[in-house]
């Protein structure tokens, strides 16, 4: 008995390609089809690669061209496997945004003892004092300053109710809303905690908490990378990342890290720049004098090599010591110079900002996928 292709293909068009939920000539799984005499070949391809696929694919094909074609048809199956071409990811924010809040930056340095903390407070306010809605997180679980630099570190979340919740009311201090873990802790008490422990009351300050309608969320990291930073991103979409660093090349060896850290396909968290403190120590009688003590333009020199934004640089003066001491951050000081730096790199954290957000969809919060986190990068 000759047999007709066509009948074939009209026969192939009622088997569904499994995982599809197309008919197989619909589809393109048939590639090809000979037929000599009463021997028919067919070449077929699907993308679903398991044995339970294939089998079923080759018994429905037998069973069908028996069937409706010819019963005694001698039938040669040729299946081939290919990988569906990859979905283009969409870059929606899959983690938990925190309803109300616009931006998420997150103020980083390389080491301890380079000023992110003196910072991060300094920006706090001078975004509050430029009209915008801020709120200040003090994510350095192990070593919260933030109270003391507001001068809040007797001062106790409330509760308060919201749609029949209960949640933590942030204290409020120089127009900036904040929560520290110093809040719940007693100030000679040292905090031990391990990794879950840090990252489940970072959590709380974060989703537990109402921060109402904010145009700018910082993040006071703890210094270096690791666990603390993983917990931050994997909970809620960053913004961007502030990278803080001194000159000298010690501080910058472990800023580059910070940089890398955020830059790794698996955070791919955009860093809006570097900021250089302590570039120059000026003394008060001496105002136009600049001594660079820990060397000179190390930060802005590496933003160039990095391909990151340089934000700007903050003098190592006394007054910002003192005011960060007594709870009254050194950008309140009025008609200073040191106020105006403190401008100058608000007004460029701003604008890195506004062009991440123009340039760039929104961030994910990253996934976790390994015990080990992320692994190192490489560079090609």
């Amino acid at each position: 008995m000759k047999i007709d292709k066509k009948e074939v293909l009209k026969a192939l068009e009622q088997i569904t390609v499994p995982g599809e939920g197309q008919n197989m000539v619909e589809s393109g799984a048939v590639k090809n089809i000979h037929i000599f005499g009463d021997e028919v070949e067919v070449d077929i391809t699907i993308n679903n690669p398991s044995l339970q696929a294939r089998k079923k694919t080759e018994v429905e094909i037998l069973k069908i061209i028996h069937r409706e074609v010819y019963e005694k048809a001698k039938i040669k199956i040729n299946l081939k496997v290919e990988a569906a071409a990859a979905k283009p990811k969409t870059n929606e924010i899959k983690g938990k945004p925190i309803p109300g809040i616009q931006n998420i930056i997150a103020v980083a340095s390389g080491k301890g003892g380079v000023g992110k903390s003196t910072v991060t407070a300094n920006l706090a306010v001078t975004l509050a004092k430029m009209g915008f809605k801020v709120g200040l997180l003090d994510a350095d679980i192990y070593g919260p300053s933030m109270p003391i630099m507001f001068d809040v570190a007797q001062e106790k979340p409330l509760a308060v109710n919201v749609d029949g919740k209960s949640k933590m009311k942030p204290v409020e201090s120089y127009g900036v809303k904040m929560l520290s873990i110093g809040f719940f802790t007693q100030p000679n008490q040292a905090v031990i905690w391990r990794g879950p422990m840090a990252s489940k009351a970072l959590n709380q300050m974060i989703f537990d908490a109402h921060w109402g309608e904010l145009d700018f969320m910082l993040l006071d990291l703890p210094p270096g990378t690791g666990d603390i930073h993983l917990s931050i991103m994997q909970a809620m979409p960053v913004t961007g990342a502030v990278i803080v660093s001194t000159p000298q090349e010690v501080a910058l060896a472990d800023a580059k890290k910070g940089v890398a850290m955020f830059q790794q396909e698996s955070i791919n968290v955009p860093v809006l720049g570097i900021v250089e403190n302590m570039a120059y120590f000026t003394p008060a009688e001496l105002p136009d004098n600049k001594y660079y003590i820990f060397g000179k333009e190390g930060a802005r020199n590496l933003s160039e090599d990095l391909k990151v934004p340089f934000l700007g640089e903050i003098p190592l003066v006394q007054s910002i010591r003192e005011a960060g001491d007594v709870g009254r951050p050194a950008a309140m000081q009025t008609a200073t110079k040191i106020e105006k730096a403190f401008e100058e790199l608000t007004k460029n954290v701003v604008q890195e900002v506004v062009n991440r957000n123009e340039d760039l969809p929104p961030t994910e919060a990253i996934k976790i996928t390994t015990m080990a986190g992320c692994s190192a990068v490489k560079k090609k």
